[in-house]
């Protein structure tokens, strides 16, 4: 069935259903449409496409470039930069993620929680760094991340045991997959204030994160640092992830009396940055040879 043969949804979709399919017709794998395009990604007749396409393309929350394909315009952009998961917290967040990229020259990632995946909203990363599948904007399931692991375990009961008994998707040999292993798991995150996942997504690489806590010491995001897993010195990557999580928290309003550390002594303490992390040479052993990114 062609674009233009396709039946109205009618009653089943209203206006901001089908004007919100459009916008989603985008994703960074389809980054550019033609009209047709997203017509059928958007489940829509040609007709009706072309009346919301032009709507959003006079608002500016689509582009037309000279070949008449569209782009997500920049007004969308600035609209999606009030969202204080967003920017607002990455801008937070950025001098402490830049002092523990610099102590560590890997991977260093934030992340947020969205039901039962992590998006990805800010991510540092050098030349030399072990490669991942992650960018800014990118979704992983919760259990699969060092991120997500960290977000997961400081949710609510409730909604731990539903993900729990949920599928979990494996994407390594290692990836867990047993609901009463993840519990396990989660389980030491809380007892030690940080998550350990190796070789969940790639099989070389090793995730250290913890939580990031906002007013009222409620848990809003988690921060990560990437390291190759061989050599991998998780004892001392622990304090440098735990310390950057907590400059991060007091930023945004957290004091340490509103919710009780898992044992006492063992966060660093302080609200400064810069020399409470370690340098790169105390965090990794010597990698002669850079290791490259996985294939996407």
């Amino acid at each position: 069935m062609t674009a233009d043969a396709l039946p109205e949804p009618g009653a089943a979709r209203s206006a901001p259903d089908r004007l919100l399919a459009v916008l989603a017709a985008f994703d960074h794998d389809h980054p550019a449409l033609s009209l047709t395009d997203i017509s059928r990604r958007a489940g829509l007749t040609l007709t009706t496409a072309h009346r919301l396409v032009g709507a959003l393309t006079e608002w500016g929350a689509l582009e037309r470039d000279a070949d008449g394909v569209y782009h997500v315009g920049l007004r969308l952009w600035e609209v999606a930069a009030l969202a204080p998961r967003g920017l607002a917290l990455r801008q937070i967040a950025l001098p402490y993620l830049e002092d523990l990229y610099e102590a560590t020259h890997e991977n260093v990632q934030l992340a947020v929680r969205d039901g039962d995946e992590v998006v990805y909203i800010e991510w540092l990363s050098g030349r030399s760094a072990v490669g991942v599948h992650i960018r800014v904007g990118a979704r992983w399931p919760l259990h699969a991340t060092g991120v997500g692991l960290a977000l997961l375990a400081h949710g609510d009961p409730a909604s731990q045991e539903t993900y729990c008994q949920g599928e979990l998707a494996a994407f390594t040999p290692y990836t867990i997959t047993d609901g009463a292993r993840l519990r396990r798991v989660l389980a030491e995150v809380r007892r030690t204030g940080a998550a350990v996942s190796s070789r969940q997504v790639t099989e070389d690489a090793l995730s250290v994160a913890a939580p990031v806590r906002g007013p009222g010491g409620t848990v809003v995001a988690a921060v990560s640092v990437v390291v190759p897993r061989a050599g991998a010195q998780v004892p001392v990557l622990t304090p440098a992830v735990r310390v950057a999580a907590r400059g991060i928290s007091r930023a945004l309003g957290w004091r340490p009396d509103e919710v009780s550390t898992p044992r006492a002594g063992r966060d660093s303490g302080g609200s400064g940055r810069g020399s409470l992390i370690p340098g790169r040479s105390a965090l990794l052993p010597p990698r002669p040879t850079p290791l490259s990114a996985p294939p996407s």
